[in-house]
């Protein structure tokens, strides 16, 4: 291994000489309809949907090495679960959170602020058409469906669609 040491200095040259590409920052919060909504579906359920779109969006981004060094401001404004939330249970008992089922999904908007410092609108909506497409057991299943869509349309350039 000895015979290989003077390579690690010019590894060392060649990454500092080489600018790293700086990772999307993305940014969640509420607007819209789900302000009024929060109290109802309950903040401990919303905050962690804020933090599981932020965590797919950046995923998916860092995955594919897509829209470096932006900025994604994101909001969203509708959120539906598939199945009661715990406050929805907690203030109307006669809800089943295992049999109970609705229409589910989420819409959400804001902006890309590329690296050169283009604003670019996003858009992005999901939901189930009917009950019958309600599938998968979880509360917010419809709106982790919108999440993965939304993040694999960012990183291929569809900002704006539905």
């Amino acid at each position: 291994m000895r015979r290989f040491a003077f390579l690690a200095p010019l590894a060392l040259a060649v990454s500092l000489a080489a600018p790293a590409a700086a990772q999307p920052t993305v940014n969640v919060t509420i607007g819209g309809d789900l302000v009024e909504q929060v109290e109802t579906l309950g903040q401990r359920d919303v905050d962690l949907q804020l933090e599981r779109l932020r965590s797919v969006v950046s995923r998916e981004l860092d995955r594919r090495g897509a829209l470096d060094g932006a900025q994604i401001n994101l909001v969203i404004t509708d959120l539906k679960p598939n199945r009661p939330t715990f406050q929805q249970a907690v203030d109307r008992p006669g809800l089943s959170i295992i049999d109970s089922i609705s229409i589910g999904g989420a819409t959400i908007e804001g902006e890309v602020v590329t690296a050169d410092g283009q604003r670019l609108p996003v858009r992005f909506s999901r939901y189930s058409p009917t009950l019958a497409d309600v599938q998968g057991f979880t509360t917010w299943q419809d709106a982790e469906r919108a999440y993965s869509r939304l993040a694999v349309n960012l990183a291929s350039g569809r900002l704006v669609t539905r």
